[in-house]
């Protein structure tokens, strides 16, 4: 990627430690990074189910984790992982934290980084008699639990963190609008993008949906157009889509 993104004020909506390495990019590229989590990743309340999976991880045959706050409130002890488990992640992102504790080649849809992306990988195609354990948040699709049944195997769901809204924060973002500091914003869940709606207020709404909004899934775009944004972008999956899609923007309003 070449080019520069010249001083473009752009919103990063991911819960704070993902929003880190996405900030660094953006920094890096000539862009300024405007960090508001749509999202609080919090523990589970309860944790003895993630507890029992962890001490008994021997008994499953493919695990998936799937996000990188899985991997940080999911994986307990990384030496006690046993090398035969086959593991699983949606993308990148994810796998790079899961290399990052020390687990190394999970294996990641080609193209599309979702639960139908997992679905279509050949490991999960042939999965009877299988046990196969999903690490994720407190709420989300069920469609891998119920295909994989469907498929055959035996699946076990834990819960090992829990999603919320954020309780501050939101005037010093309504005041970046307001002087014309936000140049774009990166919407990369869905909840995330119903958060920041449902706490932005009539104002924040207007200024939310006046920008333009860099999106890197196809079902995300569709929500965000639901509500009202009129300029959304539908990017190529994780970070390097997004950045290559703002890059290109931003060159473009550059030449006008």
């Amino acid at each position: 990627m070449t080019g520069a993104l010249n001083g473009a004020g752009i919103v990063i909506t991911r819960p704070a430690r993902q929003a880190a390495g996405l900030a660094r990019e953006i920094a890096a590229l000539g862009g300024r990074p405007l960090v508001f989590p749509a999202i609080v990743i919090l523990p589970p309340a309860d944790v003895a189910a993630l507890r029992d999976v962890q001490w008994n991880l021997a008994r499953y045959d493919i695990a998936i984790f799937v996000s990188a706050n899985a991997v940080e409130y999911g994986i307990g002890d990384p030496a006690a992982w046993p090398a035969r488990i086959l593991t699983l992640a949606p993308g990148p992102g994810t796998a790079a934290a899961l290399a990052a504790v020390g687990i190394a080649n999970a294996r990641i849809p080609p193209t599309t980084m979702d639960s139908e992306g997992l679905l279509a990988l050949p490991e999960l195609l042939d999965v009877a008699g299988k046990r196969i354990v999903i690490f994720r948040g407190d709420r989300g699709r069920e469609l891998l639990r119920t295909a994989l049944e469907a498929r055959g195997a035996t699946v076990v769901q834990v819960e090992c963190y829990r999603r919320a809204k954020p309780q501050s924060g939101i005037a010093g973002l309504i005041d970046a609008w307001h002087d014309k500091c936000v140049d774009a914003v990166t919407l990369t869940s869905g909840e995330g993008l119903d958060n920041l709606w449902d706490i932005l207020g009539d104002e924040g709404r207007a200024h939310l949906a006046a920008t333009p909004a860099f999106v890197p899934h196809p079902g995300i775009a569709e929500r965000a157009r639901e509500l009202g944004l009129r300029q959304v972008i539908v990017t190529a999956p994780a970070d390097a889509g997004l950045l290559a899609s703002l890059l290109e923007y931003f060159a473009q309003q550059h030449k006008r």
